[in-house]
């Protein structure tokens, strides 16, 4: 393999691989970035020619804190390039990270490969010396003992050619941190020179003390389906619990702290409110079902139907709560919609629980005004019959509900008072769990939770209400 020096931390110590990227969404493009930032050299591949001219001039094409400085630093050392060329990633690269998309099947639960395939064999085909396929895409266990086989058969290198998985871990907001500082790295290899070369291209990581699990194909793949498996009923058995709060005059609130102080249970991903939704938990639940039925396991899994099924009822049960407080109808009601993408921190829309709320909402014949600090665009492009605005103000003006569907600190930390005197009604939503209960009730605000009593009841407008007062 072709090796240069490069200098981590101030040591050149080491010969590095060079390395490509195939697929800039938004795995691909961090890895990319953060590989680059590590000290490699990077080429990002993709067959989408816009993206790639946006990458290339310093522009990431969504939203994710610091990545968009990182890549103006790496590209102006030189370390990083874009290209559409799978010719020009054959002859660059030593070792070759596969990042592309696994969606949902039309009509079925199962994860669409056919980028997948396409990536690994395009590549593959045009590969003339040893290297390394280092798959990170979430697919369905098999895949990657299958793909070994396929390069293999395709590339003129034969068995030169070693495939790996190494899954990723990221948290949308949080991407940059969770690629430079993982709290582990995953290594699936079926021979030791794969793992040998894995080695060497996270030797930084390891290095700084990263810990590692090294495991066959198989369990590298169910790792991350596993992880976000495990994840999603966490999230929806505090909401579950949400359900039986409502009908018994419980507290779920409260309920989650008292649980949380139980060590093995802990307190992260117990709070109750909207569910899980985006690019990886929801369909990666629904796959991992479909897969371990086709193997005969679909018994051991049926749980994650209910699962789901928990978190889609937490959409449903909150337009319920809108139209309660709105007196039964939502025909004709104005409602403000605070927030569209899936989790705070990010633009993605992909099967969110906020802009599925706010549709859900506008075909009771609500009047919805949506505002995300990020996510206004995207949520346009797949619901364009709602009326979006430029801020929470312009939003919150004239409605007789307001509904928090998506947590940004913009609207955790908004002034209840203020707010008060632009609606038309002080009757709030909260969906997320998020807002100062205490505060929304001095200013007069009727406040309602998922799997909480009705608090707070309406109060008169004060003179001018509806109407936008400066403070």
């Amino acid at each position: 393999m072709n090796h240069t020096d490069i200098t981590v931390q101030g040591q050149t110590d080491f010969a590095a691989p060079r390395i490509t990227v195939i697929g800039t969404g938004y795995l691909g493009a961090t890895h990319a970035v953060c590989m680059a930032a590590l000290g490699f050299e990077v080429l990002g591949v993709d067959v989408d020619p816009p993206k790639v001219a946006e990458l290339a001039a310093g522009r990431v094409p969504f939203f994710e804190p610091g990545l968009p400085e990182k890549l103006r630093e790496v590209l102006d050392a030189g370390r990083i390039r874009f290209t559409t060329d799978f010719d020009e990633a054959a002859a660059f690269g030593d070792v070759h990270f596969v990042c592309v998309g696994t969606p949902q099947l039309p009509g079925s639960h199962g994860a669409d490969l056919r980028y997948v395939d396409s990536a690994f064999t395009e590549l593959a085909r045009r590969i003339t010396r040893p290297a390394l396929l280092v798959g990170k895409s979430t697919v369905p266990v098999g895949t990657a003992a299958r793909l070994r086989e396929l390069v293999r058969e395709v590339s003129p290198v034969g068995e030169e050619l070693e495939l790996a998985w190494n899954p990723e871990f990221l948290r949308e907001g949080f991407a940059v941190e969770d690629t430079l500082h993982p709290d582990r790295l995953v290594f699936g290899v079926a021979s030791p020179r794969a793992e040998r070369e894995l080695q060497r291209v996270f030797r930084p990581l390891l290095d700084a003390g990263t810990p590692l699990v090294v495991a066959d194909l198989p369990t590298a793949e169910l790792v991350k389906v596993a992880a976000n498996s495990f994840l999603a009923t966490k999230i929806s058995y505090i909401n579950a619990m949400a359900e039986v709060c409502e009908v018994a005059g419980a507290d779920v609130d409260v309920l989650s702290v008292a649980l949380a102080y139980d060590d093995r249970i802990g307190g992260r991903f117990l709070r109750p409110g909207l569910g899980f939704g985006g690019g990886c938990l929801p369909k990666d639940i629904r796959a991992f079902q479909h897969r371990a039925s086709e193997l005969g396991a679909g018994q051991a899994v049926a749980f994650l139907g209910e699962v789901d099924g928990i978190n889609l009822r937490r959409r449903s049960r909150t337009v319920d709560l809108v139209r309660e407080l709105a007196g039964g109808s939502l025909e004709g009601v104005r409602v403000a919609a605070l927030g569209a993408a899936f989790k705070p921190n990010s633009d993605d829309v992909r099967d969110a629980p906020a802009l599925d709320v706010a549709r859900m909402l506008y075909l009771e014949g609500a009047t919805v005004a949506v505002y995300d600090p990020e996510a206004n665009a995207n949520a346009h492009r797949v619901y364009p019959d709602l009326d979006y605005v430029d801020s929470m103000d312009a939003a919150v003006a004239g409605a007789e509900v307001t509904v928090l569907l998506t947590e940004w600190d913009e609207f955790r930390h908004a002034d209840p008072g203020v707010l008060g005197r632009l609606a038309a009604a002080r009757r709030i939503v909260d969906a997320r769990h998020a807002l100062d209960v205490e505060a929304y009730l001095e200013a007069g605000w009727e406040y309602r939770a998922l799997g909480r009593p009705m608090i707070g009841a309406p109060t008169a407008l004060p003179q001018g209400g509806g109407v936008a007062i400066a403070e």
